[in-house]
């Protein structure tokens, strides 16, 4: 009887929605390849794709838990999976993201002998840079998503590769400039992306709201499309939501709802490439604690601008209010501003385009799967 096949195994690990997607596409690709088993932790997209979960860390990191049971429960989980690792041996373990947690589970890995991957890289470049002591030990190959990082990680020693986006890899078409065809301020159509984490719903939701009520006193006609992660993260914002305050709700549609809307009040974080993919304006919104701000986080904080937009840029091609502390009055000014001037917000539709049109290119998952293989390879 013929033997059969060497079946290596690679351990995802994934604690939250963004990067429960992107390792679920990987998976997927990964899935042809009947050599290869895939079992991690992860959430329900990468359980879907077909990756063994010993535990969902998704769903509670969205959620809004006090930080100390939190910490106790990552603890638990590191230590679950160093058990697992023990007495399942892994050719491979990928990290996505979640840096403060996935550092840790590189280290346990790299103590058991398997090597590691770092899919999305740590955004060392922006604050902690001396950090990148620990991810030069910890890390085989790092996968950057964003075009100016390979460049960055490997003149300070690590093996990186700018992979393209995975956000971006399922656009249905060419990123293409809005034409504002007819467009009148009194009948634009707005999205509100309030994020996916409930810290972020409870902290910006409210006043993303309270913008558009002040936007509807002055433009009647207006229609806004609030865009939820699911349909948990949709009864949670309509359980919040204003009593004067209507709108439509579309659920994990971030470039569909960008692609037919004229303008985007949006939550920082990867959603803004996907709005910027859809050739969409948008301002950009973040809270924080003011006092943390203003004692360690303005301190630590290494790059110009904080959106990934003008990040990529290099300049303000969209306003950011990162941090949002109090009045929303500056933002509502702004979108008054922008929605104003036809030729202003037609000129921004296309610097977007341009800006994102690099990452399209690139087929991230498959290139990613590409790598994978080549490291089981070289065992």
């Amino acid at each position: 009887m013929a033997e059969s096949k060497q079946k290596y195994r690679i351990f995802f690990s994934a604690a939250e929605p963004s990067a429960d997607a992107h390792c679920a596409a990987l998976a997927r690709v990964l899935a042809h390849n009947g050599d290869i088993r895939l079992v991690g932790v992860g959430g329900p997209q990468m359980a879907e794709a077909g990756v063994e979960l010993l535990q969902n860390p998704v769903d509670r990191a969205a959620m809004a838990y006090k930080a100390f049971t939190q910490v106790l429960y990552f603890h638990r989980l590191i230590k679950k999976i160093k058990t697992y690792i023990e007495d399942n041996p892994v050719d491979l373990v990928v990290v996505c993201d979640s840096p403060a947690f996935n550092f840790h589970v590189a280290k346990t890995a790299r103590s058991l002998g398997a090597k590691t991957l770092f899919y999305v890289a740590p955004q060392l470049w922006a604050w902690a840079p001396w950090r990148i002591r620990k991810l030069e030990k910890y890390c085989d190959k790092l996968c950057c998503v964003l075009p100016f990082e390979q460049s960055w990680f490997t003149q300070r020693g690590i093996d990186a590769e700018f992979v393209g986006n995975p956000l971006l890899e399922h656009s249905r078409s060419e990123p293409t400039k809005k034409y504002y065809l007819g467009f009148e301020a009194d009948r634009a159509r707005v999205a509100i992306m309030p994020g996916s984490r409930t810290a972020e719903i409870q902290s910006l939701w409210t006043p993303m709201q309270q913008i558009a009520l002040n936007l509807q006193t002055k433009y009647p006609q207006m229609k806004f499309t609030v865009v939820a992660l699911n349909e948990k993260a949709q009864r949670i914002l309509q359980s919040a939501q204003l009593s004067r305050f209507s709108c439509e709700y579309a659920v994990a549609s971030v470039y569909d709802t960008a692609r037919a809307s004229d303008f985007a009040i949006v939550t920082s974080g990867s959603a803004t490439l996907q709005v910027a993919a859809a050739g969409c304006p948008m301002v950009i919104m973040y809270q924080s604690s003011k006092l943390l701000w203003r004692l360690v986080g303005r301190w630590l904080v290494t790059t110009k601008y904080l959106s990934l937009v003008n990040i990529l840029a290099e300049h303000e091609l969209v306003p950011e209010f990162m941090p949002y502390f109090d009045s929303v009055d500056p933002i509502e000014a702004k979108i008054e501003e922008l929605l104003a001037v036809k030729e202003l917000l037609i000129g921004t539709s296309s610097d977007l385009v341009e800006l994102v049109r690099p990452l399209v290119k690139k087929q991230a998952s498959r290139r990613v799967a590409q790598i994978v293989n080549e490291m089981l390879n070289r065992k």
